[in-house]
């Protein structure tokens, strides 16, 4: 159930006009059996409290004593903080003869206010209160992104991300050793939910909840590592140890080599990214040629298909099979089969083998240029290509949601009045007409 925080501060309370009511039970995350506040919801509940912002009266507002007294001095939240959560009321005249309720489309009036031409894009006028969509169902989405005055918008969004990109990336590139990383976040964080406060359509909590969001996953191991070591991408063994008999320690094993601050993929990403695109490239044609083994031993394993003889599909048996029906005439088909698997499966091996030759010489190569790599160039690995390259993406993200929840709007409302109850009367009347006959030809009468 929602808690209930009770402040009481007694200093000049005589002065006071009222009491100031915040209303959060709606903003929380599900964890499980659990509801939990994200960084974002405890930072607007302190932010409404401290700056006592009542800018948003479904959240939070000063609530007059008087207003209170009249209810008896109950002070029960949703007397006095009206959720924006409204019930979506279903219209009956839409449903009796079809169109959209023009109520539901200017409750979308923050996206209109932002793309003014975009309703008339997506909706015509059909009667007087009521709109037919003006686009075809499974073209709502492409008429929004298409639309030039969105793809303005995401434009100056982009610009605006940017804007904060730059001046952040200079800010963290003149990080020295022995910084405080928890001064940082709060200094970082503080400054791009104020660079979003007031952009249209964008919550600039979310924008902030984000960043929190990555900072807990990778960033902030990271600016520890910044913290102590600076700017150094120290490359070292991984050795992972077994667990022996009596829970002593057993065998050492070699896992390679990493790098903390500036992962490998980075590295390659930057520096040999023809070879990861190579491999990559290889990688799919190994996908690809297992498909056609898997469709090839499916389609031949049947009572009478070429891998019926077989115990298991593999190198030996097919070569000792094939062996054994080279002079059969009547087996021909089946010798065809079983050469086409040993022909894919020899090019399977052959191109792992690549590919494994491939990986060993990229990792050689990546692994040999970490003692090469400047501090200007680590600088611009982990602000540029790890930090602010993935923040970059979570704000696109933010604004792929905006789309998503419009579409879905849109799409929900022309489903919803797409067919007039009047036309699904009378399709549900041709449907017993024709069942009506049905019976009747078999002899049967139905009332």
């Amino acid at each position: 159930i929602p808690a209930c925080i009770v402040v009481i501060d007694k200093q000049d309370a005589q002065a006071r006009r009222g009491i100031f009511m915040v209303d959060a039970s709606a903003a929380f995350m599900k964890d499980g059996p659990k509801n939990r506040l994200r960084e974002q919801d405890i930072h607007r509940i302190v932010d409404a409290y401290s700056k006592q912002d009542g800018s948003d009266p479904s959240y939070a507002r000063l609530v007059p004593l008087a207003e209170i007294e009249k209810n008896d001095f109950n002070l029960n939240l949703p007397r006095y903080l009206q959720s924006r959560q409204t019930e979506d009321r279903q219209d009956i005249e839409g449903h009796l003869r079809g169109g959209i309720p023009q109520a539901d489309v200017d409750a979308l009036q923050a996206y209109w206010a932002t793309c003014p031409q975009l309703r008339a894009a997506l909706f015509a006028p059909l009667r007087p209160g009521y709109l037919a969509l003006a686009v075809d169902k499974a073209a709502i989405k492409t008429s929004i992104h298409q639309h030039p005055e969105f793809v303005a918008y995401t434009q100056r969004m982009a610009a605006h991300f940017d804007a904060w990109r730059s001046r952040t990336s200079q800010r963290l590139k003149k990080l020295k050793p022995g910084f405080k990383p928890k001064a940082l976040i709060v200094e970082l964080a503080e400054d791009l939910l104020a660079h979003y406060q007031g952009q249209p359509l964008l919550n600039a909590y979310d924008v902030y909840q984000r960043l929190m969001d990555l900072w807990a996953s990778t960033w902030q191991d990271d600016a520890y590592l910044l913290a102590a070591d600076g700017w150094k991408a120290a490359t070292y063994r991984v050795i992972e140890t077994k667990k022996g008999k009596d829970g002593k320690p057993g065998k050492q094993v070699d896992k390679g080599w990493a790098c903390d601050l500036v992962p490998k993929a980075t590295l390659v990403a930057r520096y040999y990214a023809k070879e990861q695109a190579l491999m990559n490239e290889m990688s799919a044609q190994l996908d690809a040629m297992a498909a056609q083994l898997t469709e090839l031993e499916e389609e031949h394993s049947g009572d009478e298909g070429a891998f019926a003889e077989l115990d298991k599909v593999n190198k030996a048996q097919v070569n000792a099979r094939l062996k054994e029906i080279q002079r059969d005439a009547d087996a021909q088909d089946e010798a065809a089969v079983l050469r086409q698997w040993l022909q894919l499966s020899e090019q399977e091996v052959q191109l792992k083998k690549t590919l494994k030759e491939l990986d060993a010489h990229v990792d050689q190569l990546a692994r040999n240029h970490y003692p090469r790599l400047s501090e200007a160039e680590i600088q611009s690995l982990v602000v540029d290509e790890q930090w602010l390259a993935t923040m970059g993406a979570a704000a696109h993200a933010e604004l792929d949601r905006i789309t998503q929840r419009l579409t879905q709007r849109v799409k929900e409302l022309a489903d919803r009045y797409d067919v007039p109850l009047p036309a699904v009367a009378k399709r549900a009347d041709e449907l017993q007409a024709r069942v009506d006959g049905h019976l009747t030809r078999m002899g049967f009468a139905w009332n």
